[in-house]
């Protein structure tokens, strides 16, 4: 229950923070969506975290700020997080996002969504615009990740200390 209560919670962040974007050509660059799927990765694993941004997508293309290119820009992206995190069970699985959405994400948009909706851009095109989202996106996702660590590991030992007063 808690994973599906998180899923909707990264869905709605990454709807909220869709105003921080730019276009580039057909696609609309979102570094924070990279940032909230590293952490959709690691929290809820590859699955939830694809529904996560799933829904985002659909929410952000029907308010305007997202276009088609959200789903393979943003899915994949989490898939390859949530399995890294699964095997190395390190925190760095939050580097692996540039490569589901720069390699994985960028042959679905130019190999078949591109061609499916009458847009142009080659396989270069996509993965010079998703790298220029998820790489900053990565890094900031990874560094919230250590924060949030940090903050709980502290909460946790503070709770700890005032069960015993």
């Amino acid at each position: 229950m808690h994973r599906l209560w998180y899923t909707g919670l990264f869905a709605a962040l990454a709807v909220v923070a869709s105003s921080f974007h730019f276009p580039v050509g057909p696609v609309k660059v979102f570094p924070f969506q990279h940032a909230i799927n590293v952490l959709a990765g690691i929290t809820v694993g590859p699955w939830y975290g694809a529904l996560a941004a799933f829904v985002a997508g659909i929410i952000r293309i029907l308010l305007g700020t997202g276009t088609v290119f959200a789903f393979p820009g943003g899915i994949p992206g989490v898939i390859c997080v949530g399995l890294a995190y699964r095997f190395l069970k390190r925190d760095f699985a939050g580097f692996f996002e540039p490569v589901g959405t720069g390699v994985f994400g960028a042959m679905l948009s130019a190999y078949l969504v591109a061609p499916l909706v009458g847009r142009g851009g080659t396989l270069l095109f996509f993965q010079t615009a998703f790298l220029a989202s998820s790489i900053p996106g990565s890094i900031l996702g990874f560094l919230l990740v250590k924060a949030l660590r940090r903050v709980l590991h502290k909460e946790l030992s503070l709770e700890g200390r005032c069960s015993r007063c």
